[in-house]
């Protein structure tokens, strides 16, 4: 890793598992009984991180295992984990006199799995905290879309879209779909692309409110953050859903060439997916 920034080191990770085929944002990431967490903290790990890291249920440092009393088997590799660190940067100004400013820097910890661990027992089911149920996937949208005015239209046919100047989603018939997961895996999706207007999670700017291309750096941006958060509700609400037509080998090729292009985008991506979740279910 010696001489790779760390975003990087994220980028290659998540091109290392699209070239393979994985979708790894469709990996389970809410709830330590489902994702993987910190074994100390027992709080799960972010979305970034949750796509990066190989398996699921606990990870923690090589300290923090030693510390309860484990030891990390010899030969055994680490896995990344990637956290914001707020750092005080002196900055001269134009009138020679001196600002501090707090810039927040992308930082990492080498972390391994209980699998790699010796002498200590995975946590019981008692010892988790209880995950919260939560209200289903219809409720949420209902919920949603009246809060925020949004108008939505159900058509026969093969479209489903948002539109930034009528703030309308476009969504095929319940009927249509051969699996009600995948309505749900639709909708959530385009709601997760309402919420780029300004007064919501304003990625506006990324698109600027116009229609792109197929293909292009901005489509597949966007599309990136509406295709994590759409898999992050729906793992938040426990819907299975099959593989969908957005998870071909057309989008993946454009995954790639945006990642390989942008090296800080993957980690931009997760966290305004992340940002929107939040604010579709109400908390933010």
């Amino acid at each position: 890793m010696a001489g790779k920034s760390v975003y990087e080191m994220v980028t290659e990770r998540i091109i290392n598992q699209l070239e393979q085929g994985i979708i790894p944002w469709q990996k389970p990431w809410t709830g330590v009984r489902n994702g993987a967490y910190n074994r100390i903290s027992k709080k799960s790990y972010s979305l970034i991180n949750q796509m990066m890291l190989k398996h699921d249920s606990e990870y923690a440092t090589f300290k923090q295992w030693e510390s309860l009393g484990g030891h990390v088997r010899k030969g055994e590799k680490s896995e990344i984990v990637v956290f914001w660190k707020i750092t005080p940067v002196e900055e001269t100004k134009e009138d020679g006199t001196k600002e501090v400013k707090q810039v927040p820097l992308l930082r990492y910890y080498n972390v391994f799995h209980i699998s790699q661990v010796e002498g200590v027992e995975p946590l019981t089911e008692d010892e988790l905290d209880q995950i919260e149920p939560i209200e289903k996937a219809e409720n949420v949208l209902h919920n949603y879309w009246s809060r925020e005015n949004i108008k939505v239209e159900h058509k026969a046919g093969d479209r489903a879209y948002y539109s930034p100047t009528r703030d309308m989603i476009c969504l095929p018939l319940f009927e249509q779909f051969t699996d009600s997961s995948e309505y749900y895996s639709t909708a959530f999706h385009e709601s997760v692309h309402s919420t780029m207007k300004e007064s919501r999670c304003d990625r506006a700017e990324d698109r600027k409110g116009k229609l792109v291309a197929f293909g292009s750096d901005d489509y597949s941006k966007e599309e990136l953050v509406a295709e994590i958060g759409s898999t992050n509700i729906l793992n938040i609400l426990g819907i299975e859903t099959t593989k969908s037509f957005r998870n071909s080998n057309a989008y993946i090729q454009n995954w790639l060439s945006v990642l390989k292009n942008d090296v800080k985008f993957i980690v931009s991506a997760s966290s305004k997916a992340e940002k929107a979740t939040k604010y579709i279910l109400g908390e933010a």
